[in-house]
């Protein structure tokens, strides 16, 4: 057999959020399709790509320091791309940040990666190649077969949108993506049709704003329309889950939608940013918090065991104490099941950069760490309120358990997930013994820590055995 040169690999580092693994794994697929093979190593590649993240500064500078890294070490045969949101948000002036840059590609154009390539090895000098076109296009029905999925194990995120078209202060997104841009539904619904023959368990549908999914097709509750259609085309998916959801856009529709259909989980990511009317007005965000406490009362009427996750933004110019006590008597109040935090991060460009009062880095901390200890009660009592009860699990993988000193003990634990838990941002249900990976077994809750459940296999709980596998009856028992 001839051996594949290294013009014949490319090494792809994604990094960022889901979406973004999306669009990586779409270039990939565009890769494979003109006979290229993708690496673990950058050394065997001669094409390194890094899809950047440009969101804030921790990750403008992860993403810069991976491309230096590459570029610095690269041989004179091999061409190092940066990709995605800190490319399409820096341009031209990313070269200058990372010497040996060879080309930059936004994330509006991402489709043309193998055209970039073509172009860079047919280049007659070493300068770095730019391909930054302000419109973007959104891969729709002409989709050649690319599928708009990151298929992680038995899970897949799968992208129904691009872009956003709200006005946050605090965000570069728009000035990145552009406007939001919705795929097609009968593309989306082919999609999951496909991710039901591959065998994936759960499918998460994610956009920046997914609630907003639709608005520039003239589809009214788009999103609720969207759930309606999987469900039909694509029954043998046993989880649907919806994340990014934007306050004052779960509508009454949306709602009685999750409710109706048993695939659709009840669990909902819905960013609040903060719980004080002042600083939303001056994030230019929904500032109706009463919206916030009628919406979830109506989605607990409807769906009992709902999880609520959202995140919440500390330290925002002009914080107040008083408005900082805001935002902790909604946790008290809603009693959410995650929340994830941030202390203010200072973005050039956008509206927030310019506001006077910014807060002193050790009041945002200080803050953050009052908003965490609240939340990590709330989170520990919801989760010890499980103990006795049957969950669902989607088994992700096995451990090696340890003792109380750390040290590996006999054994092996499986890590799962139930309908609580979104991949990579919420916990673990561990359960004793080697259970089949990829398939949902019930599991009965006997442990509870802040973020992980611990439970064992419950063989007492009635189940559908089909084809040797194994799925629990409802929900939570």
């Amino acid at each position: 057999m001839k051996k594949r040169s290294n013009q014949d690999r490319y090494f792809l580092l994604s990094l960022g959020c889901s979406k973004n693994s999306v669009d990586s794994e779409s270039m990939a697929q565009l890769l494979h399709r003109q006979g290229m093979d993708g690496c673990a190593n950058p050394e065997d590649a001669e094409v390194l790509i890094v899809n950047t993240c440009g969101f804030i500064n921790s990750a403008k500078q992860e993403s810069i320091d991976a491309l230096r890294e590459l570029a610095e070490a690269k041989r004179p045969d091999q061409l190092v791309i940066a990709a995605g949101c800190l490319s399409q948000r820096y341009g031209q002036a990313l070269a200058q940040e990372v010497p040996g840059l060879d080309g930059i590609i936004g994330t509006r154009r991402w489709m043309d990666i193998f055209d970039l390539i073509k172009r860079l090895r047919a280049r007659r000098h070493p300068q770095p190649l730019y391909h930054l076109p302000d419109e973007a296009k959104i891969v729709g029905q002409d989709e050649r077969g690319v599928l708009r999925a990151s298929v992680q194990g038995a899970s897949a995120y799968l992208k129904i949108a691009d872009g956003c078209r709200r006005p946050c202060a605090f965000c570069a997104i728009p000035a990145i993506k552009g406007t939001a841009v919705s795929r097609p539904l009968e593309s989306i619904v082919a999609e999951a049709v496909r991710l039901q023959d591959m065998g994936v368990r759960e499918v998460m549908l994610i956009a920046q704003d997914s609630t907003d999914y639709g608005y520039d097709l003239g589809i009214k509750d788009g999103l609720a329309h969207l759930l309606d259609a999987i469900v039909g085309a694509a029954p043998g998916i046993p989880w649907l889950r919806i994340m990014y959801a934007y306050p004052g856009y779960v509508t009454p529709r949306l709602m009685q939608t999750m409710a109706r259909h048993e695939q659709v989980l009840p669990y909902l990511d819905i960013p609040l940013q903060h719980g004080h009317r002042e600083i939303l007005k001056r994030m230019r965000r929904p500032a109706k918090v009463e919206w916030v406490y009628e919406t979830i009362a109506r989605l607990r009427e409807l769906m009992p065991h709902l999880a609520l996750r959202t995140t919440f933004i500390v330290g925002y110019p002009g914080e107040t104490e008083s408005e900082f006590e805001g935002l902790l008597t909604m946790v008290r109040d809603l009693q959410f099941d995650r929340v994830g935090a941030f202390t203010y991060s200072y973005e050039p460009g956008t509206p927030s950069a310019s506001l006077a009062n910014q807060v002193a880095d050790e009041v945002k901390q200080a803050r953050y760490e009052r908003l965490m200890a609240l939340q990590s009660a709330i989170s520990l009592q919801k989760n010890q309120a499980l103990v006795g009860k049957t969950l669902d699990i989607l088994v992700e993988g096995h451990g090696v358990s340890e003792d109380e000193h750390g040290e590996e003990a006999n054994g092996i634990i499986s890590l799962g997930r139930s309908y609580r838990d979104a991949p990579e941002i919420d916990g673990y249900v561990l359960v004793e013994g080697e259970l089949p990976v990829g398939e949902i077994v019930p599991v009965r809750i006997s442990g509870a820590t802040t973020y992980d459940l611990i439970g064992d296999v419950d063989i007492g709980a009635p189940v559908v055995i089909e084809a040797g596998k194994v799925y629990g009856e409802g929900m939570l028992a």
